[in-house]
């Protein structure tokens, strides 16, 4: 039997934050409610606190634990905003409070959070990135499922949908990522025994989420996300040694995209997936053809395609527009002139007679491509190159 690796002491994290102007960033990631993020946060504030070291609460949520809520008491809770909203009163995190408090840590809990409209962030992870920047550390919690790169694997395999989420570039930015493992019939039992929801809910979480072979799966993501955060090297680390971005000796990655791509989500979650783990650059590229001048596609399209650009600079990318009659030249030949090795494309399941036709965007691709690493993601149907 191995000996489980000992529990990072908060010491630890406290001679990051020593040694930094910026903000430190630590994350506690679990596989489900109720595995204990917030109570091992709590745990590691009282620590610091004996310590010391000032330390604040500037959101966190107890889902009406009790053994969570008890381990508030002791420690200072900058006050929370309340928000009109949809005829209710929420209570928020108070960004600009918790700034001008500027204490050495802060705790900040859910951070896959959607803020409510009026607020400076659309997203609580936002509002942590802020923080840090204004020379706060912070430590934090989300659970695996609310990875960006992680929803399609997380949706297929467990048929929920989830709702929010947080970009892979805000994981890469950790300075100590700490995984909050445990045994699934442990979890199983404290939700049983009413310690994770109210027990009018526990049956039916039972039957839908929390059943074992979803726990196992959402237990080995995890496990393996944060093994593969660990063996990433800080890029900005990398690019202060060397005086530039880094980027891995395989080339790096580009996903392209069309004015109008339903699925180019995923496209973009599997970009991000690639390249955060050959630790490279990755481009998101879109050619504007003169049939999809500005003037000549229509708003719906202009939207769509504003939105994919947005969520690509979320998850990291570096996106390029060019201009060309011919796109799968201009992305070639971008592509040979900025150390691309990779390259992701999406297709749709068209009729056979097409190839028969005219050569299409992927035919072409596969033929001229040929010195890249080409990956065809199968789209649905209805959408063109990408």
């Amino acid at each position: 039997m191995t000996t489980p690796p000992p529990r990072p002491r908060p010491e630890d994290f406290l001679e990051l934050v020593e040694r930094s102007k910026r903000g430190r960033l630590k994350l506690y990631i679990g596989f489900a409610a109720g595995v204990g993020k917030t109570y091992r946060m709590l745990e590691e504030a009282h620590v610091l606190k004996k310590r010391g070291v000032d330390v604040v609460l500037g959101f966190i949520e107890t889902h009406g634990r009790s053994e969570t809520a008890a381990l508030i008491e002791g420690l200072e809770y900058v006050p929370l905003r309340n928000i009109e909203y949809r005829g209710i009163t929420v209570a928020e995190m108070d960004l600009d409070a918790v700034i001008r408090r500027h204490p050495q840590v802060a705790l900040v809990d859910e951070v896959a959070h959607t803020n409510p409209p009026g607020s400076r962030n659309r997203k609580r992870y936002q509002d942590v990135l802020e923080i840090l920047d204004a020379g706060i550390n912070v430590i934090c919690a989300f659970n695996v499922q609310h990875l960006e790169t992680l929803k399609d694997v997380v949706e297929r395999v467990t048929g929920v949908h989830i709702r929010e989420t947080v970009p892979d570039s805000f994981l890469k930015q950790a300075d100590q990522v700490v995984n909050l493992d445990l045994a699934t019939e442990d979890l199983l039992d404290r939700l049983r025994a009413g310690k994770i929801y109210d027990p009018a809910k526990v049956e039916w979480a039972l039957e839908h989420f929390f059943t074992e072979d979803n726990l196992a799966t959402l237990r080995e993501l995890a496990l393996r996300e944060v093994a593969e955060s660990l063996d990433r090297t800080n890029p900005a680390q990398v690019a202060a040694g060397t005086g530039g971005r880094a980027h891995s000796a395989s080339g790096r990655l580009m996903v392209c995209i069309s004015s109008f791509s339903p699925r180019a989500a995923t496209l973009l979650r599997r970009g991000s997936r690639m390249a955060g783990r050959l630790n490279t650059d990755w481009f998101v590229v879109y050619v504007e053809t003169p049939d999809e001048a500005p003037t000549r596609i229509d708003a719906e399209a202009q939207r769509h395609l504003l939105a994919n650009i947005e969520k690509a600079r979320e998850l990291g990318a570096i996106v390029v527009r060019l201009q060309s009659t011919d796109a799968v030249k201009a992305l070639l030949d971008y592509a040979r002139t900025h150390g691309v090795g990779h390259i992701i494309i999406g297709r749709t399941h068209r009729p056979w007679w097409h190839r028969y036709v005219r050569r299409t965007f992927v035919n072409r691709m596969v033929e001229e491509a040929a010195d890249f690493d080409l990956q065809i993601v199968a789209l649905d149907d209805g959408e063109s190159r990408a």
